[in-house]
């Protein structure tokens, strides 16, 4: 009797195989390495790829985020809840594994930061620490969080709230309070965040590639409630010289008009007058 042998693989089919799992962990790698030349780049107190991976909190949370975000996919959601719940613990940074990010995020400091389940990040952003990216809507399975371009910057403090899209280049100052779509390029502040002007190289005109600012620091963040008020500073000093206008051009033509022949009952009193 003869037995039955198991049907043997092709050999191609197990050298594809492998190939592709070659691929897989180059890509990995080489994503890892271009966070920490990122990390290098924008953080002039590291000195080298061995003290980021040991002593930068934001790049060993996005290493559990990238495990987490592995797990998440494949549908394995209290594993990856329970591997981004340990880099919360570890680094204080909480990225939901179903959050989507790009590459060379650059996380500063981190403590506080809190990334939402359907936020988006594109590529080459850097956020600082205490900033939220957050919901404001409680529907299940619907978009939530933002959605954040490239090259976006958002300060220490940074509230982004609601399911909208920040620009690319877009700069968010400290403590800023974002509620509402971010065009590329525009510097926000205040609460609620108002746009004040565009980062270097943004705006209508741009033509160069945006610049890195630590802090999204443009050097010049100028107050729109003081622009405001100089506006109506302006504006009353243009008033008071078109009303004082007005007055020498009465005196004028007071003075240039005829004398009425003074009445003659005035005159009658006045001569009766001792």
């Amino acid at each position: 009797m003869l037995l039955s042998m198991p049907a043997r693989r092709p050999r191609g089919a197990r050298r594809d195989r492998g190939l592709d799992d070659n691929i897989v962990t180059a890509m990995l790698f080489k994503n890892l390495r271009d966070e920490i030349d990122a990390t290098l780049v924008r953080d002039p107190a590291a000195r080298s790829r061995l003290e980021v991976v040991l002593c930068y909190p934001g790049f060993q949370a996005l290493l559990c985020y990238r495990l987490a975000h592995f797990l998440w996919e494949r549908r394995w959601h209290l594993a990856g809840r329970l591997v981004s719940h340990f880099g919360r613990c570890a680094t204080g940074i909480e990225i939901h594994p179903g959050a989507v990010i790009g590459k060379r995020l650059f996380i500063d400091h981190g403590m506080g930061v809190v990334i939402g389940e359907t936020a988006e990040i594109g590529d080459d952003c850097t956020l600082y620490q205490d900033v939220t990216l957050g919901g404001t809507s409680l529907e299940r399975g619907q978009k939530r969080h933002p959605t954040l371009g490239n090259d976006v910057i958002v300060s220490a403090g940074a509230q982004v709230l609601g399911p909208f899209r920040v620009g690319n280049g877009a700069r968010i100052g400290a403590q800023a309070v974002v509620l509402k779509e971010v065009p590329e390029g525009a510097t926000m502040v205040g609460i609620p965040a108002r746009p004040v002007g565009f980062a270097p190289g943004q705006g209508a005109a741009a033509s160069s590639e945006p610049t890195f600012e630590p802090y999204a620091f443009t050097g010049e963040l100028p107050d729109p409630v003081a622009r405001a008020l100089n506006a109506l500073l302006d504006e009353v000093a243009t008033l008071r010289a078109r009303v004082g206008e007005l007055e020498r051009e009465r005196a004028a033509d007071t003075e240039d008009a005829p004398s009425a022949p003074p009445d003659p009952l005035v005159r009658r009193v006045a001569g009766a007058r001792p």
